[in-house]
């Protein structure tokens, strides 16, 4: 789904609109944060969902205002950069290391398109150390759940196991081979998982 605002709030409220009781709902990284939040709001609308290297939040509360203070100063960074700046800073965070060199190439052509101020924005209102960590409430979600992660991204993999363990109809599953974008780095098991889960549940 495409985005046409650029808070928290805005987005849940488009997801809202935009998709249909039933329908299957996929969250990547901060996608997969919108989606959890989204389904926590309306636990019976959505058919399924998929959560890929995404996390309910984190617990300790100083490594909260940690992160929240980080994604402040890089706000603030963004704004006074060009995009071309961001995207070069944004490649080379450790946890895109697992990407080849063409599939960060491909994929910058969408990072130039961006506004930074917007985008700082974004990550003011959306980012990890903005929310309060929801693993409590996972077991209100009706739905079956498939929490993927790339057996790389070693942290996301045990957040994966920990949702599914969480939530009423929850499992967990690992893309060898790949870092934090399984569907990118290893599009073709990523989507074997993904069919597989929707056969079983949706038919």
């Amino acid at each position: 789904m495409d985005f046409g605002s650029f808070t928290f709030d805005q987005r849940l409220s488009e997801i809202a609109s935009r998709v249909d009781d039933g329908d299957v709902l996929v969250g990547y990284s901060m996608g997969g944060r919108l989606a959890l939040r989204a389904a926590l709001r309306r636990p019976p609308k959505f058919g399924a969902l998929v959560l890929v290297g995404a996390s309910p939040g984190i617990e300790d509360a100083g490594e909260r205002l940690a992160r929240k203070r980080a994604d402040e100063e890089l706000a603030d960074w963004i704004e006074q950069h060009s995009i071309e700046d961001f995207a070069e800073r944004w490649e080379a965070q450790p946890i895109f290391a697992t990407q080849p060199p063409e599939l960060v190439d491909a994929q910058r052509a969408g990072r130039l398109s961006y506004d930074p101020r917007k985008l700082a924005q974004l990550l003011r209102s959306g980012g990890q150390g903005t929310f309060e960590p929801v693993w409590d409430e996972l077991e209100r979600i009706e739905c079956p759940v498939l929490a993927v992660a790339g057996e790389l991204d070693t942290k996301y993999a045990d957040t994966a196991y920990r949702i599914a363990e969480r939530v009423k109809h929850g499992r967990a599953r690992l893309v060898r081979g790949a870092g934090h974008a399984p569907q990118l780095e290893r599009p073709g098991e990523f989507a074997d998982l993904l069919l597989d889960f929707l056969d079983k549940h949706l038919g």
